[in-house]
């Protein structure tokens, strides 16, 4: 399941820093997205629904974490910006995400390696 780019933006603040409330994830993507923390809240729920993102209790304080892998859901983006957008049929190279703050070295590997495996017709 490829989440939406709002979709994407929740898992990016989770990725970066977990668990957070809906009032820190709203309080991170505040400025990017411009939208109120009603929003964010009613996003975060259809993202539960969807098993995107998963909820508990932490000191009393309900909690997000990201449920979606992300180097496999960043690879699935690729894939799908590559095939639909460039209308590439060859992976797009690695190297385009070299000096992304969202993935480090070894991700960046595990990123590569998925984009060279993408089984055809998946997205």
């Amino acid at each position: 399941m490829t989440p939406s780019v709002t979709e994407l933006s929740l898992l990016k603040c989770l990725w970066k820093q977990q668990p957070l409330s809906a009032r820190e994830i709203h309080g991170a993507v505040e400025a990017e997205l411009g939208w109120s923390s009603s929003s964010t809240r009613k996003t975060l729920e259809r993202m539960l629904e969807k098993g995107m993102v998963q909820q508990h209790t932490a000191h009393g304080v309900q909690v997000y974490t990201a449920a979606l892998d992300k180097v496999a859901t960043l690879a699935a983006f690729a894939h799908d910006f590559g095939k639909r957008v460039m209308e590439m049929d060859a992976p797009l190279p690695v190297n385009m995400f070299t000096g992304s703050k969202l993935v480090d070295q070894q991700e960046l590997a595990e990123l590569e390696q998925l984009l060279q495996d993408w089984p055809a017709g998946k997205v």
